[in-house]
């Protein structure tokens, strides 16, 4: 396998954990300029952004149920 594919595939890797990592901001409980700086931080510093991130960074998900017995 050349050096060249080995890069391409990586950078793929990358790419579908910071999707998946900006999602997991997205969806997270907290204050929008806290997911803002989290999701900057994700994209404009990849891996120290996700290792930041997972360290440090939102772990709570918020689940919206639309229910009627979730609303009483």
């Amino acid at each position: 396998m050349q050096t060249e594919t080995i890069w391409v595939l990586l950078g793929a890797a990358l790419l579908i954990i910071e999707l998946w990592a900006i999602n997991r901001v997205r969806k997270s409980e907290g204050k929008s300029s806290t997911k803002g700086v989290w999701m900057v931080l994700i994209v404009f510093v990849p891996l120290i952004g996700l290792i930041a991130w997972a360290l440090a960074g939102p772990k709570h998900i918020s689940h919206r149920q639309n229910a009627p017995e979730a609303r009483q």
